[in-house]
């Protein structure tokens, strides 16, 4: 990344404002503010998330925010209730209150000597989902949004849950948070008031997983903050940004076809990350293209950004599979509308163990699997940070727990856009069953790269809101929608299609064993074919090279340390994915504070017992400058049988060397057809 010393306007930074709410408790904000704003008022852009402004993320911050005051934004970090500096207790995600205060900021925001009364909201994550959710509360402050991997939808395509299974992440992000909300103010900023603060947070936050798990259905739960309840809510301009090996990437596709404002999309090779620090590469210059969104919809500049394709998306090219990428080679396309009449929807039968060619009828045969748990063990993870090699590995071991079926080789490339789709006419053995589908580009030398998947929770078969239970040896007719990509398959190559009944840990397991029939005859693969058209995406506007303000200075005190492991115990027929994200101890030297964050997960399952898988998850938090040290530590257990999970956990709190707070739960929630 370009780092820029030099900007059009001269930024004045403050370490810390609060803002008050009509309850009473403040939010701790930091600014960035172009000088002269208060004599001649600019728009305003907001980023609301609980991580932390004055240290977590302070290094980020600093490569955004400064920029784009420097180009005549006033831009704001406020800490959400309960987090960092600001006052409260946070006790859950998206909650109405955190929405109202946001409504309440954008007012505050309005009312500032600096600001002239419009504000824009950017945010990747929970800042990208709470911007969607308070433009649908229709604040008239709100004039804009830059949404970046984040859903419109909390249940079918979160975190949590997907297709009605529980997802692997539902564990380890719960546990992140558990870390995150465990921590204190700082006392620089709050005073005396920290320890007062801390165990309001301590004693307050709660176990947020156990909330989620039991929300095991659609429910109003889930419906709140979903925005996809009532796309019409949302009345202003959305800019929608992801990346194919992030899990919020079908959201963007989603916004595009069904908001009725001024929209665009944009999709990059990606992982959870903003796309001018994007991994896997290439990155972009991001900000300059946030910086045409603000000016036409904050400053009513036209920059022309209106008139590009409504998507632009990254076309990836076939590579060999690897758990991680620095770079994905490919080129980028882009539509004028989504859904794009120019993608053709082609249907490919199922046969004996092929695929069929466009236009061919497959055979009519019946076909059984029985996956063992160990398929999955190489599926990567659901929503990969690229902080480890968390992508999908090569597909040859996972395919021989699954049921395959094979193309013949390609007579001419192919280009995928959009989502693909999996009919089955299917039987279960067992009354709660769950499918997962995997796609895959198969070079001559038989290596196998995973290019999308989607797992469905066949009791869900009809919708997430009532499922039912499955009347064993009946056949039913079922849809299972992959995660939409984008990827060219060269010639020669082959498509695979690989079915299993089981996907840990990506998804937890369902209760029993089942084996699952698959009718061919009413099966096949649906593909959202692009023609290529490259003399008319080689005309595409190049994006520019990345470009961000200068970090803070840091000093490394401990390296970091990443990996994924599968360990295979022979003598016990045990198998555990062990998952290192350990950042090191580094300290951000203007704050003379050192910030220690490790996380630690492992999963693990034994033999063929349905009742055996286990997720374990620690996390060290820590924060010390002399005089002050603190320490949080969690740790979670998440275990089942064939009719309950069973939670155990524990937080763990440390001034100095001296223990501060301990407590523990022990839950047993029952499992609702998952």
């Amino acid at each position: 990344m370009k780092t820029l010393t030099s900007l059009p306007r001269s930024v004045r930074s403050i370490e810390h404002t609060w803002i008050p709410m009509r309850d009473g408790v403040r939010l701790g904000a930091k600014a960035w503010v172009p000088e002269g704003a208060e004599t001649d008022p600019v728009p305003a852009i907001l980023e609301y998330i609980p991580y932390r402004k004055r240290d977590l993320k302070r290094t980020r911050d600093a490569t955004i925010h400064p920029y784009m005051a420097g180009h005549g934004y006033a831009c704001i970090r406020v800490d959400i209730r309960g987090s960092g500096d600001s006052e409260g207790v946070l006790t859950d995600e998206y909650l109405q209150q955190e929405l109202d205060d946001g409504v309440e900021i954008l007012r505050w925001l309005a009312e500032q000597p600096w600001c002239n009364g419009d504000v824009g909201m950017i945010g990747i994550s929970w800042g990208g989902f709470n911007g969607l959710q308070i433009a649908a509360m229709q604040p008239p402050e709100l004039k804009a949004v830059i949404s970046i991997c984040s859903t419109d939808d909390r249940y079918a395509d979160d975190v949590h849950y997907m297709g009605g299974c529980l997802l692997g992440d539902n564990l380890s992000w719960a546990s992140v948070m558990f870390a995150h909300t465990s921590l204190p103010p700082d006392p620089a900023i709050v005073g005396d008031r920290w320890r007062e603060m801390w165990q309001q947070r301590l004693e307050g936050s709660g176990l947020w997983l156990e909330t989620w798990l039991r929300h095991q259905h659609r429910d109003d739960y889930w419906r709140h903050g979903s925005i996809c309840e009532d796309f019409d809510a949302v009345q202003c301009p959305v800019m929608a940004v992801s990346g194919w090996a992030d899990g919020y990437t079908n959201a963007v596709f989603r916004l595009l076809a069904n908001l009725r404002v001024p929209r665009l999309g944009l999709v990059g090779p990606w992982s959870h990350k903003y796309p001018h620090v994007g991994e896997p590469g290439p990155a972009i210059g991001f900000l300059q293209e946030a910086l045409r969104w603000w000016d036409r919809w904050l400053k009513g500049i036209d920059t022309g950004i209106m008139e590009e394709p409504m998507l632009r998306a990254w076309m990836q090219d076939s590579v060999p599979p690897t758990p991680q990428y620095r770079m994905r080679p490919g080129r980028w396309v882009g539509e004028p509308s989504w859904p794009s009449p120019q993608v053709e929807r082609w249907r490919l039968a199922l046969g004996e163990r092929r695929v069929a060619a466009v236009g061919e009828p497959g055979d009519s045969v019946a076909l059984s699997v029985q996956s063992p748990l160990s398929v999955g063990l190489f599926a990567g993870k659901w929503c990969s940070y690229a902080a480890t090699p968390d992508l999908p590995h090569d597909q040859r071991e996972e395919d021989g727990g699954a049921l395959v079926f094979d193309s013949e080789p390609l007579a001419s490339a192919l280009e995928i856009l959009g989502a693909a789709e999996v009919e089955l006419e299917v039987s279960s053995s067992e009354r709660i069953a769950m499918v997962a589908a995997r796609l895959s580009d198969v070079a001559p030398d038989d290596k196998a790269t995973r290019i999308t998947y989607g797992v469905l929770n066949l009791t869900h078969r009809d919708g997430h809101a009532q499922p039912e239970l499955l009347e064993p040896g009946q056949a039913y007719r079922v849809r299972v929608q992959l995660n939409h990509i984008g990827q060219s398959i060269p010639a020669g190559h082959r498509l695979r299609l690989a079915i299993s009944t089981s996907y840990w840990p990506l998804a937890w397991a369902p209760p029993q064993p089942v084996r699952l029939t698959i009718h061919t005859g009413q099966s096949a693969l649906h593909l959202p074919m692009r023609p290529q058209r490259e003399q008319e995406d080689e005309a595409l506007r190049p994006f520019g090279e990345p470009e961000g303000t200068p970090p803070p200075e840091t000093s490394r005190l401990e390296p970091p340390h990443h990996n994924w492991w599968v360990k295979r115990d022979l003598a016990r027929d045990e198998s555990t994915l062990e998952v290192i994200k350990d950042e090191g101890i580094y300290r951000i030297d203007e704050l003379d504070l050192a910030v220690r964050d490790k996380t630690l997960e492992w999963y693990s399952y034994r033999a063929d017992d349905f009742a055996s898988p286990r997720g374990e998850t620690h996390a060290v938090r820590g924060l010390e400058r002399e005089g002050w040290s603190i320490t949080t530590m969690t740790r979670t257990v998440l275990t089942c049988d064939a009719t309950d999970f069973y939670l155990r956990a524990e937080l763990d709190a440390y001034e100095g060397d001296k223990r501060v707070f301990c407590k523990s739960w022990d839950r047993r929630i029952p499992r609702n057809l998952v």
